[in-house]
């Protein structure tokens, strides 16, 4: 009813997905803040498997830092044919994409921290409603039970999922750039 009035469809969306989400997020945060790392058992892989993972994490970095030298050097020849030989304007272009980039970049890191921190609270608490005695630091909450039972519960792993990916989806549809070049001649 609100938005009839006053228009706020897009804005009103991003307030009610963020506060759905708010409280499993602030859930997740706490208890993975008091949560010590001692707490999540230490995986068995072997040291082989270990490091073979971080080898392709760097092989696959490097190819995505290779795709951005040439996409960029591809972007700067093409804002040099439109705009022309004016450095100032292929500089205030080249702003005008990297600010409307960021939202969007924003966006896929929030969702890589949302499934990593998700992936630590399927180690810490496991995917059950109640997570098994000794999962969660006895210290967390202790003075208040009630309280602990609510923000662990909140605190599960396919709720942040759902939570964050809410969230991130909520913002690649509502917040999409349009990147448009135009050329006056």
């Amino acid at each position: 009813m609100a938005d009839e009035f006053l228009d706020l469809a897009g804005w009103s969306w991003y307030v009610l997905v963020g506060l759905a989400a708010l409280p499993t997020l602030l859930a997740s945060i706490a208890l993975l803040h008091a949560t010590p790392r001692r707490y999540l058992k230490p995986r068995r892989d072997s040291v082989l498997g270990h490091f073979f993972v971080r080898f392709l994490a760097l092989i696959a970095a490097f190819l995505v830092w290779g795709v951005s030298v040439v996409m960029s050097a591809s972007i700067s020849t093409t804002l040099q044919s439109l705009v022309g030989a004016s450095e100032r304007e292929v500089t205030a272009v080249g702003f005008n994409l990297l600010l409307a980039a960021i939202p969007l970049v924003v966006s896929v890191l929030w969702l890589a921290f949302i499934i990593r921190c998700a992936w630590f609270l399927r180690r810490l608490r496991g995917w059950k409603q109640t997570p098994e005695p000794g999962a969660v630091p006895k210290k967390f909450l202790r003075d208040r039970p009630r309280l602990r039972r609510v923000v662990v519960g909140l605190a599960h792993p396919g709720l942040l999922l759902v939570a964050g990916l809410g969230t991130s989806v909520l913002a690649f549809l509502l917040g999409a750039v349009e990147l448009t070049i135009n050329v006056l001649k």
